[in-house]
């Protein structure tokens, strides 16, 4: 049940009104990722030109001690040498800091290890670069330019693969919300906890007899396999997606799964047959779509410009 505002950023509201508006919503992911790597590699070079104004050289012992050091998040240490924390646990079964951090150092020093050769079949290849920051300029050697531009490269792909599985997670939630809202489903008929089990999960609905119906959504594209994966390993009843494969709604149907693809043509509307179907109590919306969304909008989110 919802008492207060929820806080939410512009960028998920605005994912929210495209996915609803059967758009495209990946450039607003794409621009979010563009600019939190721009302000990253800013961050990064002024560290490069700091180290060398104080005669440090770029190598991997540097790179190390700035991007790879125990103090930091496990997180960020995983992705500043490529990888996820996703691919860690599934390689080794674990995601404790120890485990991240040794299998972070074990991958640095492989790709360390490719610079190095590169560097010495190269011939006669010469790289170099210059960074220029107020009025402060500093060299790179051939050596240095690749351990930034392979360092810059692995982060890109770090946050690219972060964004969007994050994003999606923060859209899940208030979506479903949303879609509640649309036909003016009362609070007490939705909630993020079950109530037997008061275990936080991404979506239920609750029908008259006080018996809860499990939601999962994704905003994957088509074909994703954990689509199909997850309705039998949670018990799913109602899947939300943005976009689902011939066969995805196949196998929804054959385990009488109920389905909404938002990127159907107002794809949206038929959660009010899921909501006829489950006898939960609703209203048909016959509302404009985006007045009753800024209406939404305003009556139960706080929105803020970043998160």
């Amino acid at each position: 049940m919802i008492m207060n505002k929820l806080p939410i950023t512009k960028q998920t509201k605005g994912i929210i009104i495209k996915l609803l508006n059967n758009e495209n919503h990946r450039p607003l992911i794409q621009t979010f990722i563009d600019a939190k790597f721009l302000d990253y590699a800013i961050e990064f070079f002024k560290k490069i030109v700091n180290a060398k104004l104080e005669n440090e050289n770029i190598t991997s012992e540097w790179y190390k001690k700035e991007f790879l050091n125990e103090n930091l998040d496990k997180e960020e240490i995983a992705y500043n040498t490529g990888l996820n924390l996703k691919t860690i646990t599934n390689t080794y079964n674990s995601a404790a800091k120890e485990i991240v951090l040794s299998a972070s150092l074990e991958h640095y020093s492989e790709l360390y290890n490719s610079i190095d050769r590169l560097i010495k079949d190269g011939g006669d290849i010469n790289i170099s670069l210059t960074i220029k920051f107020k009025e402060v300029s500093v060299e790179l050697d051939i050596n240095e330019s690749l351990i930034i531009i392979n360092s810059l490269a692995v982060r890109r792909a770090g946050f690219r693969g972060g964004a969007w599985s994050q994003i999606g997670k923060n859209v899940e939630k208030p979506l479903m919300i949303v879609l509640c809202e649309l036909f003016s489903v009362p609070k007490e008929f939705y909630s993020f906890v079950g109530l037997k089990s008061l275990r936080e999960v991404d979506f239920y609905l609750i029908d008259n007899n006080k018996h809860e119906h499990r939601c999962e959504i994704k905003l994957t594209g088509k074909g994703n396999p954990e689509s199909a994966d997850v309705i039998h390993a949670r018990k799913t009843e109602i899947f939300v997606a943005d976009a689902l494969s011939e066969m995805n709604k196949k196998q929804f149907d054959e385990n009488n799964i109920q389905w909404i693809e938002l990127r159907e043509n107002e794809g949206y509307k038929k959660f009010d047959k899921i909501l006829e179907y489950y006898k939960i109590p609703h209203e048909e919306n016959s509302i404009d779509l985006n007045d009753k969304l800024e209406k939404i909008f305003s009556e139960i989110f706080i929105v803020k410009n970043k998160s």
